[in-house]
């Protein structure tokens, strides 16, 4: 199968391309190496990506629509797997506007070349985010979404809504996948475990927003590789599914863990809640495991630990040191 898949540079792209890689697809990436955090980093994963086949590779917006429809003109996908977008609830606060024009308008533009050029599978990343601050948990598919509390929420739900209208207008099969909290090797240095697990180690103290009780449902990179790998084959007209590992636990046991696998005791700089946070993810899985097939297999404790392991072999510097 020919894939296009946008944000293949980034941390959970890097290790669906090299899965799809692996799996004897063809595979073509879209990704502008933007500087939300160290382009380096991106060209890393690149690096590692093609050591497990040939890939074509496009450094560009998803904006672009002149790009874009290069791409797909070259490569004819059969599937695009759109894992391409500004990420991340708090930075949204502070950039609403660009939030809104790459989340929604790219998805857009992607989801008119996917049309365009008759694509069978469009694959879209969404967020357990657009929950909100639920009535219930765990969070089911189900539930009426009509108060995401960020720009970043909103953006993802808006993403979702255009992919159901592409499918209905134009005979698309679309599956949208609600990732819960991924982590685990080439984590992006922004998001909790990687930052915490640095920070530990270098004796410097951690940011802890709230009384540390809020909960997150994390999920290991390679878990979160199963479900999309699935959801490309998943053969709905247009599905949405839930893709965690359904085990929440409190910032502070997450803290306790990193600690534990370190050797080392944080430091905690304790902070207000943060507009925007959400006190609790937590996945309901039933449906992605019926219809997908997607069964977690990695516990925080394993995934913390193999993440840990990663981080004390050198990281990403790892990489640049195996393809030398």
């Amino acid at each position: 199968m020919r894939v296009l898949v946008t944000g293949g540079a980034g941390f959970i792209g890097s290790h669906v391309s090299e899965r799809l890689l692996r799996d004897g697809h063809e595979v073509a990436i879209i990704d502008d190496l933007d500087d939300f955090y160290s382009p380096q980093l991106k060209v890393d994963n690149l690096l590692a990506i093609r050591k497990a086949g040939v890939l074509r590779f496009y450094e560009g917006d998803i904006r672009d629509e002149e790009l874009v429809r290069q791409a797909f003109s070259e490569n004819r996908p059969h599937a695009v797997i759109h894992l391409a977008g500004r990420a991340g609830v708090r930075p949204s606060l502070e950039h609403a506007l660009l939030y809104e024009s790459v989340n929604v308008r790219g998805t857009m533009v992607m989801l008119e070349e996917a049309r365009a050029h008759g694509v069978q599978k469009f694959v879209f990343a969404s967020s357990s985010s657009v929950y909100g601050i639920a009535d219930r948990v765990p969070f089911n598919e189900d539930e009426s979404l009509n108060l995401p509390i960020s720009p970043y929420a909103a953006t993802k739900l808006s993403g979702e809504k255009l992919c159901f209208t592409y499918s209905h207008l134009y005979d698309l099969s679309v599956t949208c996948l609600r990732f819960f909290t991924v982590y685990g090797p080439r984590q992006r240095p922004d998001l909790a475990i990687r930052k915490f697990t640095e920070r530990i180690d270098a004796g410097m103290p951690i940011p802890v927003f709230g009384d540390g009780s809020s909960s997150r449902d994390y999920t290991f990179v390679d878990d979160i590789v199963q479900g999309v790998i699935a959801a490309l084959f998943h053969q709905g007209r247009y599905d949405i599914f839930n893709l965690g590992n359904s085990a929440p636990i409190e910032l502070l046991g997450l803290i306790r863990l990193i600690e534990s696998n370190l050797g080392k005791t944080a430091k905690l700089n304790w902070m207000p809640a943060q507009p925007g946070d959400v006190p609790i993810t937590y996945a309901d899985i039933s449906k992605a495991r019926r219809a997908l097939g997607y069964e977690p297999r990695t516990t925080i404790a394993e995934g913390i630990g193999a993440f840990v392991e990663w981080y004390r072999e050198g990281g990403d510097r790892a990489i640049q040191k195996a393809v030398a």
